[in-house]
């Protein structure tokens, strides 16, 4: 019996996308079918960065369809087109970025500057446009995260700055342009002023992502940054013991205060496993991170380990994601990416570039 096109298409689209979450028909994800005898050409939109996942996916479509009861050989093209996602409501998107998504927590020591690089070149070895905003003034670290200490950004025409780049990044830091032996010593308002220039006045050219690695703590400076940054999603990271997770909590709020939806959770030295012995241990808990998401009704986005190689790769300007890309350690980072940019692709589209420009004028 032949198999018809509306069959295929019917068993693909319930297929449940597992970083979606949602059916290929509940995402809209289906772009393409073609039905040979029994080849089938099926193409995917599904909104997040999908280099490296396309034989993962199309293994998983296949066995579905087999225990659907279609023999057919099924070939699959993935596209990752990123499309933007709104902000809050009383800010424009930055021309030519398509998403900011901030990366922050509630106290420092987490080590959320190592996660914002290694979600970003996650991202970028994806197949997405990407950049990285460092937005810790007192303390910058993206600079030697990425090999970049000693640099200094140009520009061409005296007004805007050109982004250094670094392993498929565009960074910008004012740990590039200050001398890192020298203290900053300024209040409030001038963070924020410098902050909010670094951010408009960089010519970030086009991108899918700029990860905004903030400042840590829940005060005015990060108050402030998050009313003036027009940000698509939020990411909280926190380790598991009891006191990383309370101030988590305060960072929850903050976002929830500016109307700035939080994608996840992301719980960073999760589980330490020994290189010597492969003993695995908890050292600051277990499932802090889980609990706190389902509290708050937000995704665990990851679990990532301790790890003594992320602080020495991060230290050296490779962070794991290109220092060993095919190691767990990276492959946690990956699937946090993965997870937190389908979060994103759940939300709800900017639709504000579909509207008409109206313009009054004296008659």
């Amino acid at each position: 019996m032949s198999i018809s096109e509306e069959r295929v298409r019917s068993a693909l689209e319930s297929y449940v996308e597992p970083y979606l979450q949602q059916t290929l028909a509940e995402a809209g994800a289906l772009r393409a079918l073609q039905l040979q005898g029994d080849a089938v050409l099926v193409k995917l939109q599904l909104g997040f960065p999908t280099v490296g996942y396309t034989h993962t996916l199309q293994a998983a479509l296949q066995q579905h369809l087999q225990a659907a009861g279609l023999t057919v050989t099924l070939t699959l093209e993935l596209s990752s087109l990123i499309v933007p996602h709104a902000v809050q409501r009383h800010l424009k998107p930055l021309s030519g970025v398509r998403n900011i998504v901030a990366v922050a927590s509630g106290k420092g020591g987490v080590g959320k500057s190592t996660v914002a690089v290694n979600l970003a070149l996650a991202w970028a070895a994806g197949g997405a446009q990407v950049g990285i905003l460092d937005a810790d003034i007192y303390g910058p670290s993206q600079p030697l995260m990425l090999g970049l200490a000693g640099q200094r950004p140009v520009s061409h025409d005296g007004k805007r700055l050109l982004p250094l780049e670094a392993h498929g990044l565009k960074a910008m830091s004012i740990g590039f342009l200050v001398d890192p032996e020298q203290a900053v010593v300024w209040r409030g308002p001038m963070v924020t002023q410098a902050l909010t220039q670094l951010l408009s006045d960089t010519d970030w050219g086009d991108l899918d992502y700029l990860v905004v690695d903030m400042p840590p703590g829940t005060g005015d400076i990060q108050l402030t940054l998050a009313q003036r940054v027009p940000v698509a999603g939020a990411v909280i990271v926190t380790t598991p013991q009891d006191i990383a997770l309370a101030d988590a909590r305060k960072g929850l709020a903050m976002f929830e205060k500016v109307a700035v939806p939080v994608l996840g959770i992301i719980e960073n030295m999760s589980v330490h496993v020994c290189s010597q012995c492969g003993h695995v241990e908890h050292i600051f808990g277990a499932g802090g991170g889980a609990r706190l998401a389902a509290q708050n009704s937000v995704a665990l986005l990851g679990e990532l380990p301790l790890d003594v190689r992320i602080r020495e790769e991060a230290d050296g300007g490779r962070p794991s994601v290109i220092a060993e890309p095919d190691s767990p350690r990276a492959r946690s980072y990956v699937e946090a990416a993965r997870h937190t940019a389908a979060a994103l692709a759940r939300r709800s589209r900017d639709r504000s570039a579909l509207f008409p420009k109206i313009v009054v004028e004296d008659s």
